[in-house]
């Protein structure tokens, strides 16, 4: 036991955080979303059926545990961000050099994302990596202010994002709640050509950077 608590100390390593993470991206890539799928019907039962509801997304109107995913994702790329950072600044690194990286990172991430994108428009912003570009660098901009700016700008993020879902003008894309028919769906359309992204939209980068700050 002592030598593992030595190991963790030596490598700085805060054991919440690999935790989280780990069972962030063990329920992304670990195929739970499919596993009841595998459950012959006949076998089935109240509690199989509900475990098998919540490894799904909802399809628009409501909360699935699934759907929790993606703000853990971005939570916890938020939590390691101070510390990340702050071990280059301690090296000596300047804002504008970590700036530089924080780009860089950025793009790797945008690339990835496009290209393990499923549908045929590779230049969307509707999955987690290529949503994390954007939310990363918002999150970056305000890490250094008090917590009092961090709180107040991501209240403005989704107070923002709702006034534009409820009050955007054009027509067609007029109606909040209302798939395909909102704010939400515009932007898809006009950056992807598209609103066919199960209503995921690229727009969502904008509000979910709340959950990375």
């Amino acid at each position: 036991m002592s030598n593992t608590i030595q190991l963790s100390q030596e490598q700085n390593r805060i054991l919440s955080i690999d935790f989280f993470r780990g069972l962030t991206m063990f329920l992304i890539i670990g195929g739970l979303d499919g596993l009841f799928d595998k459950v012959d019907p006949a076998n089935s039962n109240a509690i199989i059926l509900f475990f098998k509801e919540q490894q799904s997304h909802v399809p628009w109107n409501g909360l699935h545990f699934w759907d929790l995913i993606q703000p853990f994702f971005m939570f916890i790329v938020g939590v390691s961000m101070p510390f990340s950072f702050s071990r280059r600044w301690d090296k000596g690194d300047s804002w504008k050099k970590t700036f530089h990286h924080v780009l860089i990172r950025c793009f790797w991430l945008l690339t990835i994302g496009w290209a393990i994108s499923s549908g045929p428009t590779t230049s969307n912003f509707n999955n987690v990596m290529a949503q994390l570009s954007g939310t990363y660098i918002i999150a970056f901009l305000f890490m250094r202010k008090a917590i009092k700016w961090q709180l107040l700008v991501s209240f403005v993020l989704i107070l923002v994002s709702d006034l534009l879902y409820r009050y955007w003008p054009v027509e067609g894309f007029n109606q909040a709640f209302v798939a395909g028919h909102n704010f939400g769906s515009w932007t898809d359309m006009l950056l992807t050509g598209s609103i066919d992204h199960g209503n995921w939209v690229p727009f969502n980068a904008i509000p979910t950077s709340a959950h990375t700050i």
